[in-house]
């Protein structure tokens, strides 16, 4: 504006009722008005859909991260697992003399709830022929409840006989440690637990003490407990989530297995869910008494690398998410309880769970309404889909923005044409009423984890912007200097008649104005992804209306006076025709921001050439060598040209460097990581033979 202002007045010496006509024109339609409400309103219609699927946003800006999250950490209970437990009773290891199954469940029973129960007591309670029989011929004087750090229930009551006795059940571990057992019953009680968790089940210890003080304050006080047995428990996965899981993993989002349960277990479930063996348990990695023989590795790196973790703690949580962060990852991460409240917090997209506590609803970013992955997952793809739409707009704005401002400034400083600014108000009017279906369009979302690509967006649109306004200043430049339309159409010349040039200008803007959404709404040719039917019907009523303006209107207080239909066909197949290159304009900017123009040109030398993997074998000797001097299987002072100068050996040395590729694979992750379950892993995501490449590993 700065620029018109001083060309018009001091050098054209414009009036100034023209020279602030041509300043609103500029106003009007350089300005995105309709920016706000379209970003708004596809952003609350988004918010809509995500809760009729089962995830109900608390934060609009929550769509923007769940587009982008690239990392899952979801919990094992209830998420990817059912969270209805089963007692094997075949499997019931007793260790009591005396003791039998019948009676250790009873005792279990006796410390569970009988009301409100969660899915540990209910499973309990459900192996008794009547419920009732946990509180038959007792009376009850206090229940400890469970809490994520004593990790077991227990239950204070007095007998028939007016003994107290106290029953409880828990984690081995804790159990294990109140009872004070010697060694040689603890190794055999964690053989018994390691037995249970290759198969995938989770082990419960039931205890029973006398209470020969008569208090119920004496909790801790187990110098007369003794561990009676160890139940199994199976939750089984959920039809749905290795599926699920392989999906996510498809969308470039890695879930990572959040339980309290012991490594064995989720390693066990991890491999039914097809997401991998490479666990940890979270104490190695974060507690106090983190694991010595992984000490001298990067701790971030560990946890970035890892399927999942194993007997997490709260804290532990809040410190895997700090970690993944650190690493420059878009953190998720689910929980329901209020101890998850921080970890919660802290994570880019907190997900509150079905059935969560209102202290982790409050801490989430979105609570879903329903169980399982598939619902965070499925919410993922909307989110994308919605991110894809403000992404396209945004591009469709500035695109918008450079042509009008651009367009109009050069028309109206090199042939001082003054375009009227009511027949701009209408151009805006219409593309902002067009633009605004657009928070219903279909869209492709992104393969991948998405985000505002800025540099690809600004260039996106001041490419097609500019040549959109070079096209219709040449258009302009062709109506008003020459007659090349009436010779080449048969239409009436309109070089001495500014009314008529104004509706054919108005004409010729409105089209691709509006034609441009079709281009910057889709990642490949615009007239492969076919748009909504919302989209479509407003850009054809639309240009009715437009063509009918720009034929019939007679408006002396706009300067503008009907064209014709002659030049209303001839201005569609103008715009028809330099419409094309915008779709091939959209991809040579995205190829170039890539960066693979400049490596094809200038490293790998396959910019102006046809044939199909130029070069590659040269690369793959080149890699292969110095993959072969890393390992020691050739000298460093050799010179690469040794092996180059072999030209008819090109098989060799694809051989070669498929064989050094393998080898460099399994020497990066012996020397980062020593663990065997982390190996395991990253082999059968990439679909590679572990016992062929360890034939080629020789060195």
């Amino acid at each position: 504006m700065l620029a018109e202002i001083i060309v018009m007045y001091p050098i054209q010496r414009c009036s100034y009722r023209n020279g602030i006509d041509n300043l609103l024109v500029l106003l009007i339609g350089g300005i995105p008005i309709a920016m706000p409400t379209v970003l708004s309103v596809t952003m609350a219609i988004g918010s809509h859909r995500l809760s009729q699927q089962g995830a109900i946003t608390k934060r609009m800006t929550a769509i923007e991260k769940l587009a982008g999250m690239n990392v899952l950490c979801s919990d094992k209970t209830g998420t990817l697992t059912l969270n209805k437990l089963t007692v094997d009773k075949s499997l019931i290891e007793v260790f009591a003399k005396g003791a039998d199954a019948d009676h250790v469940l009873l005792l279990a029973a006796r410390a569970s709830r009988t009301e409100n129960q969660d899915a540990i007591d209910a499973a309990i309670v459900e192996t008794l022929s009547d419920p009732k029989e946990a509180r038959a011929g007792i009376r009850e004087v206090h229940f400890f409840p469970f809490n994520p750090v004593d990790k077991r229930t227990a239950l204070t009551y007095i007998d028939n006989n007016g003994n107290w006795h106290r029953a409880s059940k828990g984690a081995p571990e804790q159990i294990l440690t109140l009872c004070n057992c010697r060694e040689d019953f603890k190794k055999k009680v964690h053989g018994v637990i390691n037995k249970f968790a290759e198969r995938g089940l989770r082990s419960l210890a039931v205890a029973r003490q006398q209470v020969p003080e008569r208090s119920k304050e004496s909790l801790d006080r187990w110098s007369l407990g003794v561990c009676r047995a160890l139940l199994s428990l199976f939750d089984p996965p959920r039809h749905d989530s290795a599926e699920t899981i392989r999906r996510a993993l498809h969308l470039g989002v890695n879930v990572k297995m959040i339980t309290g349960d012991q490594l064995a277990i989720a390693k066990e479930t991890g491999r039914r869910l097809g997401m991998g063996v490479n666990m940890y348990p979270s104490a190695s990695l974060l507690g106090q008494h983190k694991d010595e023989s992984i000490g001298g590795l990067p701790i971030e790196e560990l946890i970035e690398k890892a399927d999942g973790f194993a007997g997490v703690f709260p804290e532990h949580k809040y410190e895997i998410v700090k970690k993944l962060q650190e690493r420059k990852h878009i953190v998720g991460m689910t929980g329901d309880g209020v101890n998850d409240t921080p970890a919660l917090k802290k994570a880019d997209i907190g997900i509150a769970v079905a059935d969560a506590t209102d202290a982790a609803r409050g801490a989430s970013d979105i609570v879903l309404t329903e169980p399982g992955l598939s619902v965070i997952i499925n919410a993922v793809l909307t989110s994308r889909a919605i991110f894809q739409r403000m992404k396209n707009y945004t591009i469709y704005a500035v695109s918008i923005t450079i042509r009008i401002v651009f367009g109009f400034m050069l028309i109206s400083l090199i042939w001082m044409f003054d375009f009227s600014p009511f027949m701009v108000l209408i151009i805006a009017i219409l593309n902002d009423g067009t633009i605004m279906t657009i928070s219903k369009d279909r869209v492709k979302p992104s393969p991948l984890p998405d985000s505002w690509k800025l540099k690809e967006i600004f260039a996106t649109g001041v490419a097609l912007g500019g040549y959109l306004a070079f096209m219709t200043v040449v258009f302009f430049w062709l109506m008003h200097e020459s007659d090349f339309f009436p010779e080449k159409f048969g239409v009436k010349s309109m070089r001495h008649n500014g009314a008529e040039m104004m509706s054919a200008l108005y004409l010729q803007v409105s089209i691709v104005s509006q034609a441009l959404i079709f281009v910057t709404r889709s990642r490949s040719w615009s007239y492969v992804e076919r748009p909504g039917m919302l989209l479509m019907s407003a850009f054809v009523i639309a240009q009715q209306v437009a063509t009918l303006i720009a034929v019939y209107a007679d408006w002396s207080f706009a300067k503008v006076k009907g064209c014709g239909w002659g030049w209303a066909g001839v201005i569609w197949i103008y715009s028809a025709m330099f419409y094309v290159p915008l779709d091939l304009m959209k991809f040579a900017i995205r190829y170039i921001l890539s960066g693979r123009a400049r490596q094809n040109l200038y490293e790998n030398k396959t910019a102006f050439t046809s044939k199909k993997d130029f070069g590659k074998e040269e690369r793959e000797a080149q890699w292969a060598h110095a993959q072969r001097t890393l390992h020691g299987l050739n000298q460093p002072e050799e010179a690469t040209s040794n092996i180059l100068n072999e030209k008819n050996n090109y098989r060799e040395l694809s051989e070669i460097a498929e064989q050094a590729m393998k080898r460099a694979e399994i020497a990066r992750l012996r020397e980062l990581h020593t663990l065997k379950g982390h190996v395991e892993s990253v082999v059968k995501l990439k679909g590679l033979n572990i016992e062929t490449m360890q034939q080629h590993y020789t060195v």
